[in-house]
């Protein structure tokens, strides 16, 4: 079996993630395991294991006639038979298609807006799914969506899952140990990190010892810009700190006691699992497939978004409940170790892969 993983970027979001997890574990599986990035390279990049055979397109632009015939090229000489595409990388994978009628795609759709799935524009993509053998859909909304809107009869739902490097060490956070709150998100709306300052500020009037810490991509755009503002007016800038991406999520994760999300929308956030995989306290909103992963007062808390009052509530009874706080960390740690491990989920990839080779 000859796979190629697609992606457009090795940027530090959740599909980034994936497609690189893939790939890895796939290497020691199955016969060739490659990943082609189109666009940029990133962080990620660090990531990607020896085994796994690498290509970066540089691609400029839709129809990048050099990139394309590069890619094409590689799909030859490789004998590539399966084209894992990964998010919006669909569209040059059902090109290579058109070259390859014996090659069959796979399409991931880690689609993040899946509370907002009626504003999706769609119209390429449903072209597109004409030559898709399969769509991996990382929650339910978005396995119905496909089965709606797509020209495709294989759907199925596949939940992420996280891999955590436990070995590099880089950043240090500021703030006081045992004190730390973290919210590993990139930069964007749909993260609603306006929400969680307003909690915060909350948190801060009661316990100034306290810090909140968001790692994740800055775009410098005016939602950011925005979010500076705000922290500025809240009088919250001696207690939030930004770090940007950052390639050691273990090891910033593993200096904070609880983990926090206030996401409007979601699929089945990678954040959700590494804080699992790092034993924090948990955090999150009722959207996406967090219900799925957190159950309410028994491994974590649920809030509903766009709620600082509930959010902050539950930061507060984290903070006031050490025991608790001690007890969720351990029954969330093993439920993602036994329901979202890489070793559960690659199986299931590699028998979709075998169903789709026949």
């Amino acid at each position: 079996m000859r796979v190629l993983q697609l992606i457009d970027s090795l940027q530090t979001g959740g599909a980034e993630r994936v497609a690189v997890n893939i790939a890895n574990a796939l290497s020691t599986e199955i016969e060739y395991s490659g990943l082609c990035v189109t666009r940029k390279e990133g962080l990620l990049k660090a990531d990607i294991i020896k085994t796994v055979d690498y290509l970066f397109l540089n691609k400029k632009h839709v129809f990048d006639i050099k990139s394309i015939y590069r890619l094409n090229s590689f799909v030859k000489q490789r004998d590539i038979q399966l084209l894992h595409a990964h998010s919006s990388s669909f569209f040059l994978a059902t090109i290579i298609k058109l070259f390859n009628r014996d090659i069959k795609v796979i399409w991931h759709d880690h689609y993040g807006n899946s509370e907002f799935l009626k504003d999706r524009s769609s119209a390429v993509l449903k072209w597109c799914s004409k030559y898709f053998s399969h769509v991996f859909s990382v929650n339910n909304n978005l396995k119905y969506w496909a089965m709606q809107n797509l020209y495709v009869k294989n759907i199925s739902y596949l939940p992420n899952f996280a891999i955590l490097n436990t070995q590099l060490k880089e950043t240090e956070l500021n703030g006081k140990a045992g004190k730390r709150i973290v919210c590993l998100a990139n930069l964007r709306d749909q993260k609603d990190h306006f929400t969680l300052i307003n909690a915060f500020k909350q948190i801060v009037n009661k316990y100034p010892n306290w810090s909140l810490h968001c790692v994740g991509k800055n775009f410098h755009d005016s939602y950011a810009f925005k979010l500076i503002e705000s922290i500025d007016a809240l009088g919250l800038k001696s207690c939030i700190y930004f770090y940007d991406s950052k390639p050691d999520i273990f090891n910033i994760l593993s200096q904070c006691e609880i983990g926090v999300l206030s996401s409007k929308s979601e699929g089945l956030p990678i954040s959700l699992l590494e804080y699992g995989l790092s034993s924090l306290a948990v955090v999150t909103t009722r959207v996406g497939e967090c219900e799925m992963v957190i159950k309410d007062r028994v491994n974590g808390l649920l809030v509903n978004p766009s709620s600082s009052e509930q959010l902050s509530e539950a930061l507060l009874l984290y903070i006031e409940n050490k025991e608790l706080r001690e007890t969720f960390k351990k029954q969330f740690n093993k439920h993602v170790e036994e329901n979202f491990s890489a070793t559960a989920q690659i199986k299931n990839i590699i028998n979709t892969y075998k169903l789709i080779k026949k």
